[in-house]
C-alpha cells in the first residue's frame, strides 16, 4: 500500500524556516498532483499548498508569498520550503495527492511543525 513518509518539521521561532520533505515511493508518483495539507488540533485538515504533474502551483491565501512546494521525480519527492513562519501555521503536516475524487493515499504519520512566538 501506498504511504508517503514525511520528515523535516520541528520547533522554530516566528520567522523562521523549515523546509518539510516527503517520499512517496513508487514509479506512479510522476503521474499524480500533489498536496501539502496540515491539521491543528481541534481544527480539519486543510490543503495549504498543491503542485499538479506540469509543476504548476497553488496556495492557501494564508500562506501564500511564504511557502513554496517543489518536486522532484526522481527521487519521488515533493518539498515545502516555509518562511516566515506564524504561530498560526503550528500543525501536523501532511503530503497526499491533490485530488477532488476523495482518493487519497494512506495517510502518513505528518511531521510536526510547531512556531514559538
Amino acid at each position: 500500500q501506498v504511504q508517503p513518509v514525511e520528515s523535516g518539521g520541528g520547533l522554530v521561532q516566528s520567522g523562521g524556516s523549515l523546509r518539510l520533505s516527503c517520499v512517496v515511493s513508487g514509479s506512479f508518483f510522476r503521474h499524480y498532483a500533489i498536496g501539502w495539507y496540515r491539521q491543528a488540533p481541534g481544527k480539519q485538515r486543510e490543503l495549504v499548498a498543491g503542485i499538479t504533474v506540469g509543476g504548476q502551483t497553488n496556495y492557501a491565501d494564508s500562506v501564500k508569498g511564504r511557502f513554496t512546494i517543489s518536486r522532484d521525480n526522481a527521487k519521488d519527492a515533493v518539498y515545502l520550503q516555509m518562511n516566515s513562519l506564524k504561530p498560526e501555521d503550528a500543525a501536523v503536516y501532511f503530503c497526499n495527492r491533490n485530488t477532488d475524487s476523495g482518493r487519497y493515499w494512506n495517510w502518513g504519520q505528518g511531521t510536526q511543525v510547531t512556531v514559538s512566538s
